[in-house]
């Protein structure tokens, strides 16, 4: 009952208390309406009229009883009849003008001076009053004319106003009453909301709390008393900077709390772009507020802040017709009631209309849009207390129904808060049970697990163990923890199936799912991961013998459990230093970590020993199977994959040796340095350029119809290494197809190649053409092509020298890609030669479209078509294609001289061979005439010098006049 009457039955009777005394109670400063007085006025634009030209000046003027300053600052005179004293009683004349700056005065008939006021000073018989100034007159019997100049700033009505004494003193104690009383209320509103507002951290109500003060000077600059600030009188010369800085910050505050009351709806109803012109245009307004004089500030005040009234009226009126809410309504409400009380004084004093700017009571005004705005922020408050208690009524049940563990720890690790699923999960009987701490109910070590998972943040999640105590023995939970205001909110989740499940996927990834050991992925992450291992290891591969043959003849389920024991047994001769590992079908390879090559040796002895002395028993059957192992000593500087490669081929070589089933290969082996050069020289091609060393070596190819009349020859790819040595080209090119740099290989053969060409050309008068092999992965590759293609554009004098060599397989693989480039190479003018033809899948079909210029015989043909008839058949029949299809033809690995003239017999066109010349220097191939000269064979010598007779013998012949 005390709660009831404190709430509604005292409020209630303070409001009709309230209401009765305004109605029919006096006031306390009873006061009139004062006499209007008619005067005449006049604008001193030229500042320098005298008290005595004025009164003649307005002499003439029409009688007023308001005059608008239109914003002028200059002087203005003016002339009033103040009634006789004893008829009516009145001793003074005010100005009642806020605008008014300084005010002096004489009386009109004798110029004699009464005073001078303005806002620091005042003198004589003026004084302030209110708003304005007032002058009082001395007793008399008859009317006192006066004669008065003022200057005013800002949009200023001037009137004068006669009283006696007592009126007007009374009228001066109603006006400090009015404005106490709407600087107490809203200045006790403001601090109160602003408490509030900081208490609560509700910034919204901080904002509302600010434009509470802007209500306040606004409404004080309304009524006159905006000069003073707490009892204060704020400096005249400061008034009009601080008045222009009110109304922008007044401006920005009142769109900053639109914008902050209504965010949610303003973010369904779009508009941003017109929102934030409208907040520009009060930022404007607020640097304007600085330099502009205050007669200018004015206008733009009218002219921005329209335009910003308008964006809110706008808005309101938008979010009205979506909303309809009573928040929308009352900050309607309010902001329609400033509005209308600014509009008036804005168009009263834009239009000359003084009772329209004098219309609404600024106390009332003030008062009653500051309670309005209160309304909509209690009635938003209200409705975002509802929201708040909805959600948290959602997320209450949503702890309590959702199937995952949820907890809250104290900083001691005791439950202070569970849900029902965390209880199921930990067998938690009571959900009051305040005594059960997080490291009863997990492993060991889960309560430290649990404060480093919180040292992660929130996006860490850890798997934990259950306990025996709770009945949770080889369960798994999934944990994610966060740190919230002293307490530990976290989730837990049973993954225990899923835990399993992965664990089995984790294992099978890495394991062979029939012998259990690791499979190819396991054992070659093992071998990376003891790469950079300072002791020393060993690399074993294990193959089976004819293990084929199980799987044929008795099918794979037999195989398979061979396989089983053949793991079993080589697990059961390894100790903890040996990872063990099928890479294939019946192939194992095993690590031997912290151990020499001999004890590796040692242990792959026992190994065989288990596995080809016991035979192998399933079902019924008995099988005998032999196994064969590689051994290697696995070097630092050795890759993972080089020592499977390593290990295979010696596992190869104990296969092939039945009487010694295990192949060693130690450090500084024959096979061992050979794979070290191997590895050098793949990592001189592994950065972004070229080794050094390459170089170009030509073999010359000699012409059988003129043997000393051409100069023809192959480029040849080598290399020097960095001791000197020369490197095979098929090491070269093994490496470079390892690392991905043929089509650069080739491209540098290429580039080389026309370069020497354009600086030798005219050394070479007799050479036709110079042959260049191109890789077939290169010639598939279309940027290559590309890059190619511009290359010989550059070198367009020496192209008909080249003679692009392309292996037969390749031609066929793509036969349209094929014949586009032969199509291109022929434009450009180079010509094209099938290298190695007859060694592949040889089809006349498809060469047929295939517009070659030479074709040269597979070598392994001619060198042994002496002994076998066969091979100089097939010889014969592709030197005669050759010719029946327009080619030349070339001969390679022409060794000898029986060889030479049986090629010269089925009419070869060209040979190339160690009977003609190995590779040379290019620098030699500059010092000959024809490639005949590099033969040291004197029977082949004879022999070319009898060709280039019976040559001769026919050119006469056939000679004209012969």
């Amino acid at each position: 009952m005390l709660s009831a009457f404190a709430i509604y039955a005292v409020p209630a009777l303070l409001a009709l208390g309230t209401v009765a005394a305004q109605l029919f109670l006096p006031p306390t400063f009873p006061t009139r309406t004062p006499p209007e007085l008619l005067f005449r006025a006049v604008v001193d634009r030229t500042e320098t009229m005298n008290p005595a030209q004025a009164r003649a000046e307005l002499a003439s003027g029409a009688l007023l009883s308001t005059f608008s300053t239109n914003l002028s600052t200059s002087p203005i005179w003016f002339s009033a009849t103040a009634p006789a004293t004893g008829s009516i009683g009145h001793s003074n004349i005010e100005l009642p003008s806020r605008h008014a700056q300084m005010v002096e005065c004489w009386q009109a008939a004798t110029l004699r001076w009464l005073g001078k006021a303005d806002r620091d000073t005042v003198s004589g018989q003026m004084r302030a009053t209110k708003a304005g100034f007032s002058v009082a007159l001395d007793s008399s019997s008859e009317p006192a004319p006066i004669l008065c100049r003022a200057r005013f700033s800002g949009p200023a009505h001037l009137t004068v106003l006669a009283w006696d004494s007592r009126q007007l003193h009374d009228s001066e104690l109603d006006f400090q009453d009015n404005a106490s009383l709407i600087a107490g209320g809203l200045l006790t509103l403001a601090v109160f909301v602003f408490v509030t507002a900081l208490i609560n951290r509700e910034w919204t109500y901080v904002i509302f709390s600010v434009w509470l003060v802007g209500n306040l000077r606004l409404s004080a600059n309304a009524m006159g008393w905006d000069t003073e600030w707490l009892d204060r009188v704020i400096p005249a010369a400061d008034q009009d900077l601080i008045r222009k800085l009110t109304f922008a910050a007044y401006y920005l505050v009142t769109g900053a709390l639109f914008s902050r009351l209504f965010r949610r709806q303003l973010e369904q109803i779009g508009y941003h772009g017109l929102l934030r012109a409208g907040q520009f245009a009060g930022l404007a307004m607020l640097i304007l507020a600085g330099p502009l004089p205050y007669s200018l500030f004015i206008p733009v005040l009218w002219g921005l802040g329209g335009f910003g009234i308008g964006v809110l009226i706008f808005l309101l009126a938008r979010l009205a017709l979506k909303e309809r809410s009573s928040t929308v309504m009352w900050y309607a409400g309010a902001l329609g009631i400033v509005l209308f009380s600014t509009l008036a004084e804005v168009i009263g004093a834009a239009f000359d209309i003084p009772m329209l700017a004098a219309s609404v009571s600024p106390v009332l005004v003030a008062l009653s849009s500051s309670m309005m705005a209160a309304f909509a922020i209690a009635v938003q408050l209200r409705h975002d207390r509802e929201r708040r208690h909805r959600a948290e009524l959602e997320l209450r049940n949503t702890y309590e129904v959702t199937p995952t563990g949820l907890f809250t720890l104290d900083a001691s690790g005791r439950f202070v808060r569970t849900n029902p699923s965390l209880r199921a999960m930990l067998n938690i009987q009571s959900a009051d049970d305040r005594s059960l701490l997080w490291k009863d109910c997990f492993q060991e070590g889960a309560w430290g697990a649990l404060h480093a998972l919180l040292q992660t943040g929130s996006d860490g999640e850890i798997e934990i163990g259950g306990t025996p105590a709770r009945g949770s023995t080889g369960k798994r939970f999934l944990l994610k923890v966060i740190s919230s205001g002293g307490f530990i909110e976290g989730s837990l989740q049973d993954v225990t199936k899923r835990s399993k499940a992965v664990a089995k996927l984790r294992f099978l990834a890495d394991h062979d799912f029939l012998t259990g050991c690791l499979n190819r992925r396991g054992i070659e992450e093992a071998i990376a991961l003891h790469h950079d291992s300072s002791t020393s290891r060993a690399l074993a591969y294990l193959d089976l013998n004819r293990f084929k043959l199980v799987n044929d003849l008795f099918g794979h389920r037999c195989g398979d459990e061979i396989l089983k024991q053949v793991a079993s047994r080589i697990r059961m001769q390894l100790d903890e230093r040996s990872y063990f590992g099928r890479i294939g079908g019946d192939e194992f390879v095993c690590l031997m970590r912290d151990m020499s090559i001999d004890e590796a040796a040692a242990q792959c002895q026992t190994v065989l020993a288990a596995l080809n002395t016991a035979p192998y028993q399933v079902d019924s059957r008995v099988f005998q199977v032999n196994a064969a192992i590689g051994l290697v000593e696995f070097l630092n500087d050795m890759r993972g994959q080089d020592a499977l490669s390593h290990a295979d081929r010696a596992c190869q070589e104990a296969k092939n040796n039945p009487h010694n089933p295990l192949v060693v290969h130690r450090r500084g082996a024959g096979p061992f340095e050979q794979l070290a050069a191997k590895l050098r020289l793949a990592e001189s091609f592994g950065g972004n350029d070229l080794p050094p060393g390459l170089f170009l070596m030509m073999q010359p190819i000699m012409s059988l119809a003129a043997p000393a009349g051409s100069l023809n020859f192959e480029v040849l790819l080598r290399m020097r290494a960095p001791d000197g040595t020369i490197v095979s080209p098929d090491k070269i090119i093994a490496a470079a197809e390892e690392t991905g740099k043929v089509a650069s290989l080739d491209k540098w053969v290429l580039r080389t190649t026309l370069e020497w060409l354009t600086s030798h050309q005219a050394s070479l008068p007799n050479t036709k053409f110079v042959c260049v092999n191109v890789d077939g992965g290169s010639l598939n590759d279309e940027r290559f092509t590309q890059e190619i293609f511009a290359l010989f554009a550059r070198f367009r004098p020496v192209l008909p020298y080249l003679c692009i060599e392309i292996t037969e397989s390749v031609a066929l693989h793509d036969l349209a890609n094929t014949q586009r480039f032969i199509a291109r190479v022929h434009e450009m003018g180079s010509t094209v030669a099938l290298d190695d033809f007859g060694a592949g899948y040889t089809s006349f079909r498809y060469l047929k479209c295939l517009s070659a210029d030479a074709l040269k015989i597979d070598g392994e043909f001619v060198r042994s078509m002496r002994t076998h008839p066969a091979d100089a058949a097939i010889v014969v029949a592709l030197v005669r294609l050759a010719r029946d299809l327009g080619m030349r033809s070339v001969a390679e690995w022409v060794e000898d001289i029986e060889t030479l003239k049986a090629l010269k017999e089925i009419g070869v066109d060209y040979v190339q061979g160690y009977i003609i010349s190995k590779p040379q220097e290019s620098a030699e191939i500059l010092t000959v005439d024809s490639s005949a000269s590099f033969v040291a064979d004197p029977n082949v010598i004879h022999y070319l010098e009898t060709l280039s007779e019976t040559r001769d013998v026919a050119v006469r012949q056939h000679a004209p006049g012969c």
